[in-house]
């Protein structure tokens, strides 16, 4: 989501008279330094924001879009960097990828370009969206047409395809890319048309609470508002040094937890470095629908803490251990207060990336599922 947000301000800030083009990963196979749902927005003053590779494309990526601006049409590029073609953009960086791009230019005036609709979801950013791409066409469409970007929320978005046989196969198709909370390309063909499309499910930006307000709390917020999580404190507001205001979103009284917007995109981690309080804390984490609870300390004073809650007639469940995560944060050889920052933020995100943190020179497969 901080690449999107950082392309719809630059958007937004578009001095008149200037053009603009969107380019998005649509499609990779083998292996990419990026993934699908990359994106960059390049001005025809040759300015840019994103990027949709390390580097390595965004020169061609320059060319590719100011082109699509002076045609005034979206055009699809192949990058191969399985080739031993010495023309091929991208040869000899040792990927080893096929990627797509799409290149898109902007009309600043339509509210539903795709940038607008990028933003739309910004707006709501506690929503899981899912936006549909067009990137090919074969056949007769009256409505739609390749770059455009489909809002889908149920089958009736679909419409605008006018086609039923492939609508009914597209709604399929998205809800089986939610269910398994993966963007993929995908095509489809009937009554003589076929369209090919970009299925990306765009979760919400995590959100993560910080129940304490020790000293602790600093870094990690800074670090994660770095990731532009959303970092919210919940602790003594008396006690917590205003500067931090900058790296958080929301500060609430320890007793205010449900005040906040809690969902199961949402880490809670517990760190008031007290024990009762904590102990009270985790009964507060437990009674909302965040997936994940961090407890700070080593594993035997959580151990303490779930049989004085037993004792007190608050038995944790099985389902409710599976989202406890104690002791917090992976095994990094964290010390100070930054470097256990890191191994909570760490940890986070593998939970929420169903990892398991571990070193990847010991993965047998690639990092990232290939189509």
């Amino acid at each position: 989501m901080k690449e999107i947000k950082a392309i719809v301000k630059a958007y937004d800030d578009i001095s008149p008279g200037t053009h603009a083009a969107l380019a998005t990963v649509v499609r990779v196979e083998g292996s990419s330094y990026r993934r699908t749902g990359a994106r960059m927005l390049v001005l025809d003053n040759g300015s840019w924001t994103g990027g949709i590779s390390g580097g390595c494309l965004e020169g061609d990526a320059l060319k590719r879009a100011r082109l699509a601006i002076n045609n005034s049409r979206p055009t699809l590029i192949t990058y191969d960097t399985t080739e031993d073609d010495p023309h091929q953009i991208g040869v000899g960086l040792g990927c080893n990828g096929v990627i797509d791009v799409l290149f898109t230019p902007l009309d600043l005036h339509d509210k539903k370009n795709p940038v607008e609709i990028l933003k739309s979801c910004v707006q709501a950013s506690r929503d899981t969206h899912v936006l549909l791409t067009v990137t090919h066409l074969e056949g007769n469409w009256n409505i739609v047409r390749e770059g455009n970007v489909i809002k889908y929320t149920d089958a009736n978005s679909l419409t605008i395809i006018n086609s039923r046989t492939i609508e009914s196969q597209i709604d399929d198709k998205v809800n089986l890319q939610l269910v398994e909370n993966k963007s993929a390309p995908a095509q489809f063909t009937a009554e003589g048309n076929h369209i090919e499309i970009f299925i990306e499910i765009l979760p919400p930006e995590i959100s993560v609470i910080l129940m304490g307000h020790q000293y602790d709390v600093y870094p990690m917020s800074r670090l994660l508002k770095e990731l532009d999580w959303r970092v919210s404190i919940c602790g003594d507001v008396l006690k917590i040094n205003p500067q931090i205001r900058s790296y958080t979103d929301q500060i609430v009284a320890m007793t205010d937890l449900t005040s906040l917007t809690i969902d199961d995109h949402t880490a809670i981690i517990l760190m008031a470095h007290d024990f009762n309080t904590d102990k009270q804390n985790l009964l507060k984490a437990l009674s909302t629908p965040a997936s994940f609870i961090g407890m700070l300390g080593p594993k035997v004073r959580s151990e303490k803490i779930w049989k004085e809650l037993s004792d007190e007639g608050h038995e944790i469940s099985p389902a409710d251990m599976e989202r406890i995560y104690a002791p917090v944060g992976l095994d990094i050889g964290a010390v100070t207060p930054e470097e256990i920052a890191l191994s909570l933020a760490a940890g986070i995100k593998a939970a929420f990336a169903k990892r398991d943190g571990n070193f990847l020179k010991f993965r047998d497969t690639p990092i990232h599922t290939r189509n």
